[in-house]
């Protein structure tokens, strides 16, 4: 489908939802005409998921969008959509492939009733199994591209329930709830377009008491965050993410006394717990609707480019999925606190993922990983040389070691009421050369990094 032919569907699904939604409030439910906008609304969706597993409207900016792709503000029935859906806090509706008419009907009804005084969040929205709402929050206007954290911390959050229950319908049926992934994928992969930066650094301040859930949802969203980057778009970065969501599933199949151990593995349980990547690659191909990336995604992802890892197989070249899903997968793995494991600091983590440059890891694709993320990723509470203590804002791709940061106390350990902020890689003549000397544990000085973000 091309960019041109989309943006037509796009916005033929948004006039329809609203013609949907504005004739509920003239007509009753089983009226003709209302009958009739909700099978032009279902006939739209599934032009759209032939080539679409799902797709979501929202709201950014004060404007429609659909599947990332603004609308025109548009007259009538759209503008009214626009102004119900912001007055009612609905920033994602996100609709998958299967979607009934029941369904259908039923949601609209439910937009139609929100008021200006009833809010999306007051009057909870119908459990449907197709169509789930989100909340990823408002742009403001700060420095940078500054969100509304605590929008993100729930969007987090969800896809963090959402994995629990993809694992769990994979351990109990089969195969994963995949409605339930895609749902997941769209919200996190709509925030990595908006704010990068604070989803990226909202994997780092999560507790790993959930790591299988947590790591899931972490791995992903640097997956995608890479391929972002790299300029990939649309539904081939969902496949991205989708793929690098469920890169551990085969460990389902794997012993709970193996994988809840809290210590290290001995040589014949590791032998088992090797097993999860043919275990993962089966139960994906046999999954309906499952992306052909993901298979190989979970067969390969602790193959290196060097033709070690496992399992004990040589393929000339790994795909790009698999690549950016084995570098996410080390490094969350490396930076999460486990009974048998210590959290390594970011930046021994890169040096040792560099240090494996072009043998392990494709070297391109670290080094553009390390400009994403940086030695000292957003939210990291530093020590400086002038011993300030700061949090880390920004990083500065041309040298990772340099971000911008924002002093929080002096030298002497009091606070600094103004908090300035400071791009630690300008150094003017005759300015000291203010640099990062160590990271410090933000719990420990009690600073919330979310607050800063």
């Amino acid at each position: 489908m091309s960019d041109r032919h989309e943006t037509s569907s796009y916005e033929n699904l948004a006039r329809r939802f609203a013609a949907a939604v504005r004739s509920l409030q003239l007509y009753a439910a089983d009226h003709p005409l209302q009958r009739q906008n909700l099978v032009h609304l279902a006939d739209i969706l599934a032009v759209i998921h032939t080539t679409r597993p799902s797709i979501a409207l929202g709201v950014v900016g004060g404007q429609l969008v659909v599947a990332d792709t603004p609308l025109s503000r548009g007259t009538g029935a759209l503008a009214e959509l626009l102004g119900r859906l912001t007055a009612s806090g609905i920033d994602r509706i996100t609709v998958s492939q299967g979607v009934t008419d029941t369904e259908l009907s039923t949601f609209v009804a439910w937009v139609a009733g929100l008021t200006q005084q009833q809010s999306a969040e007051s009057a909870a929205a119908p459990t449907l199994r197709h169509i789930t709402v989100g909340r990823i929050g408002r742009e403001t206007e700060q420095s940078g591209i500054a969100q509304d954290m605590a929008a993100m911390k729930r969007l987090y959050d969800n896809a963090t329930v959402s994995a629990e229950g993809i694992f769990e319908s994979a351990r109990t049926e089969g195969r994963p709830e995949l409605s339930l992934a895609r749902g997941a994928i769209e919200g996190l992969a709509e925030a990595i377009a908006q704010n990068r930066t604070a989803l990226i650094a909202l994997t780092a301040m999560k507790g790993y008491d959930n790591y299988t859930f947590t790591h899931m949802v972490n791995v992903s969203i640097l997956a995608m965050a890479q391929a972002e980057a790299l300029g990939i778009k649309r539904q081939t970065l969902r496949e991205f993410g989708l793929s690098a969501l469920m890169h551990d599933i085969g460990k389902v199949r794997t012993p709970l006394e193996i994988l809840q151990k809290s210590g290290p593995l001995t040589e014949q349980e590791f032998v088992i717990m090797k097993r999860h990547v043919v275990d993962g690659a089966e139960i994906l191909r046999l999954t309906p609707g499952m992306p052909i990336m993901a298979p190989s995604v979970a067969f390969e992802h602790h193959l290196r480019v060097d033709g070690t890892g496992y399992p004990d197989v040589r393929r000339p070249s790994l795909n790009l999925a698999t690549m950016l899903t084995g570098i996410a997968d080390v490094y969350d793995a490396l930076r999460s606190h486990r009974a048998y494991q210590e959290a390594f600091p970011s930046d021994r983590i890169l040096a040792v993922m560099k240090r494996n440059d072009g043998t392990q890891f494709d070297q391109h694709l670290v080094r553009r990983f390390v400009q994403l993320i940086g030695i000292y990723p957003p939210g990291t509470v530093v020590r400086l040389s002038t011993n300030e203590i700061a949090i880390v804002l920004q990083v500065h791709a041309p040298d990772p070691h340099r971000p911008r940061v924002r002093i929080l106390r002096d030298g002497h350990g009091h606070r600094v009421p103004s908090e300035p902020t400071r791009h630690l890689w300008e150094t003017r003549d005759g300015e000291e050369d203010v640099h990062v000397a160590e990271p410090l544990d933000a719990a420990a000085h009690g600073i919330d990094p979310l607050e800063y973000l």
